[in-house]
């Protein structure tokens, strides 16, 4: 739960930015589902262009990024909260987008741009210490939450298992597939055995999961993880490699177990952002962002999973938007750069 902000839902949080007299301009926003970071960003500016009197924006909540990406793209919607994946697969024509047209895609791509960075969530694997898992060759002949059944999160977290063991879904593990709202239950109640998911230290499903029994966590293998197939693999657009400190990693709580070959854990992040389309008035840009750089440490302390969010990051290393070829909106490349973070040059117009 989130701490000095409630979930809320879009007539709330309409409500919320109502609140300022002298907002000067009126944005509409999607996102998805509260208790994670893609909800978190947004409905936190919500509340911050509303203390500063910068903009009234009504936020959509429980929404489909895929659909909302494309509404960006052809100026229905302001802002959104997204993986950094979807812009690129937009511009590309491909994917969910494979239906438009090739020109038509390039066009509607560019149109989304960037505001803030952050870090989604990190794919590791987990399960109930009763189920035994002590290595990624366990996964061998069991059950296995790769995500939902249909998305790109469940196709990662195949690769990946593929990439670290050869272990392929559904000749040498079963694969089990549920809808994210059913994720955390699938763990619970053993429909599998363990699950292949981008968390963070915690977050919503796995403080959940670990609130029925004691669980495991497992970083990827070192020499695996820092071999060239691998790394391959972590570095595909709107991905990166994550490091993180064990004593960090803890963050799950008493009830688990991190098992890691050194005192890092490893994993693959799940790249996303703050956007809006590209016509949003630069200088409107600039304040809001402006209000989101000044505000990251109140961001960060309203939810346990924030404080690993990278919020304040913008190395590619990280974000790894020149790899999804997303460009910064110019009033929020004025916001960073007058706050002192360098933008990559390759995210800048």
């Amino acid at each position: 739960m989130y701490k000095h902000l409630k979930t809320a839902t879009a007539a709330a949080l309409a409500v919320l930015a109502a609140g300022s007299a002298t907002a000067q301009v009126n944005l509409t926003a999607e996102t998805g589902g509260p208790g994670t970071v893609v909800h978190l960003a947004p409905a936190s500016l919500v509340e911050y262009a509303a203390e500063r009197g910068i903009a009234n924006i009504q936020l959509k909540d429980g929404q489909t990024s895929t659909n909302y990406v494309l509404s960006i793209g052809e100026d229905k919607v302001d802002i959104g909260s997204v993986p950094l994946i979807l812009p690129f697969l937009l511009g590309k024509g491909v994917g969910p987008y494979s239906s438009i047209d090739k020109a038509d895609a390039a066009g509607l791509g560019a149109n989304v741009q960037l505001l803030a960075p952050y870090t989604l969530g990190v794919y590791y694997l987990y399960a109930y210490d009763a189920k035994g898992f002590s290595s990624w060759d366990d996964i061998k002949g069991t059950k296995i939450l790769n995500g939902p059944p249909r998305g790109a999160a469940t196709t990662d977290s195949r690769v990946i298992i593929q990439a670290l063991t050869g272990l392929k879904h559904d000749e040498d593990y079963e694969s089990v597939t549920v809808n994210w709202g059913q994720a955390a239950s699938a763990v619970v109640d053993g429909t599998a055995d363990a699950a292949m998911l981008p968390e963070l230290f915690p977050s919503g499903r796995v403080t959940q999961a670990s609130a029925a029994g004691a669980m495991t966590a497992l970083s990827m293998p070192k020499d695996a993880f820092e071999s060239d197939a691998v790394q391959k693999v972590l570095r595909k657009p709107g991905s990166a490699p994550y490091r993180l400190p064990i004593s960090e990693a803890q963050g799950l709580g008493d009830n688990w177990t991190i098992i890691s070959d050194d005192d890092t854990f490893r994993g693959m992040a799940v790249l996303g952002g703050l956007v809006g389309r590209a016509g949003l008035d630069e200088g409107v840009v600039y304040e809001l962002v402006k209000a989101h750089i000044e505000n990251i440490d109140n961001t960060k302390a309203k939810a346990p999973f924030a404080r690993l969010a990278n919020f304040d990051v913008l190395d590619d290393a990280v974000t790894g938007v020149c790899t999804t070829g997303i460009m910064y909106h110019p009033g929020a490349v004025r916001a960073w750069e007058e706050a002192g973070y360098t933008v990559p040059a390759c995210a800048k117009l």
